[in-house]
């Protein structure tokens, strides 16, 4: 008997999942000093190798704190898709608990999250010559228009689309006209063969949104301290990397590199301005996906214990500090 079956078994994993931040790194290494784990990464940016002050990617200390995974997987001119994190998730967790130890899934990429617990219906492989044509309809007609045609053929997925969200409307249409089956469909596939629950979900939800606002500031200003505008440098200078890579779209790229492409040296403070606007953006979708996925344990993040609650959580699902997997 299981975690999916006995509902008195210890999860199989820990998860600890929160919008950009929220302090998940600072959190997850404090559990690994109370818990034998090894941290795998749940975040759609950390993949990319090269990336990794716009990321905010573990230090090299941080990662010597204990194991990390799905780390620098792929180069940015490479695609990294939620069906793929779901296989090397499950492989790891495995190859984790075999060891001896917890696998802690550790970030902010709550599609992830969500293909893991839920489930995930294979989709269509990419089409580049239907997505070029939707790309060429969109200059002509706008992404409103193309939203629009989604809705008559979706309705479904166009209802949680904002009528400018490119990439979603994007790969929807991309999605129908592959394969003649509605996203939306293919979502409903995805849960009803779900596999069964065996991961605990742990949430970090501020309660004030301020003070998430005051952190996702602190961090861009840290990250451009840090030099991050040299790191876009280097990686627009790369010919295979243009602002059509999902790469490149993350959060803070896209921003840095339009500013880059405006002037150089950039306009500082007007990328500051939009890089936060952005990131506050990433973090509000983020919360909205955590509360709409069901059986998480939330724990408030700028709780002034927050440490100590996090870890109470945790004994009570996994056991006592020290505790390896059963």
């Amino acid at each position: 008997m299981t975690a999916a079956t006995d509902p008195t078994a210890p999860p199989r994993w820990l998860g600890l999942a929160g919008p950009t931040a929220s302090g998940k790194t600072a959190l997850a290494l404090a559990l690994a000093r109370r818990w034998p784990v090894e941290i795998v990464s749940v975040d759609s940016a950390l993949v990319y190798r090269g990336m990794d002050i716009g990321t905010a990617k573990p230090s090299p200390a941080e990662r010597a704190a204990a194991p990390h995974h799905l780390l620098d997987v792929i180069d940015p001119a490479q695609s990294y898709s939620a069906a793929q994190f779901v296989a090397d998730a499950r492989r790891l967790v495995a190859e984790i608990r075999a060891r001896g130890r917890w696998p802690l899934l550790v970030g902010g990429t709550m599609m992830y999250f969500k293909a893991l617990v839920d489930g995930i219906d294979e989709m269509p492989p990419a089409a580049p010559a239907i997505r070029a044509a939707i790309d060429a309809e969109a200059a002509l007609l706008g992404w409103p228009a193309m939203h629009a045609k989604l809705a008559e053929v979706d309705p479904v997925t166009a209802a949680r689309l904002k009528p400018n969200d490119s990439q979603r409307i994007q790969r929807a249409l991309e999605v129908w006209r592959a394969s003649g089956t509605p996203l939306s469909a293919l979502h409903q596939r995805a849960r009803r063969d779900a596999p069964p629950r065996d991961g605990a979900l742990l949430a970090l939800e501020p309660a004030s949104r301020a003070w998430l606002h005051a952190r996702i500031a602190q961090r861009f200003d840290a990250m451009l301290d840090a030099g991050f505008l040299d790191e876009v440098r280097r990686l627009r200078a790369d010919p295979s990397l243009d602002l059509d890579l999902p790469s490149m779209r993350c959060v803070g790229y896209r921003q840095a590199w339009e500013a880059l492409d405006a002037s150089d040296p950039p306009d500082v403070a007007d990328l500051r301005e939009r890089g936060i606007a952005a990131t506050r953006q990433l973090a509000k979708r983020q919360i909205t996906w955590l509360r709409s996925m069901g059986h998480r344990h939330v724990v408030e993040a700028d709780a002034d214990d927050v440490e100590q609650r996090l870890a109470a959580l945790a004994e009570s699902l996994i056991g006592p500090p020290g505790s390896a997997p059963r």
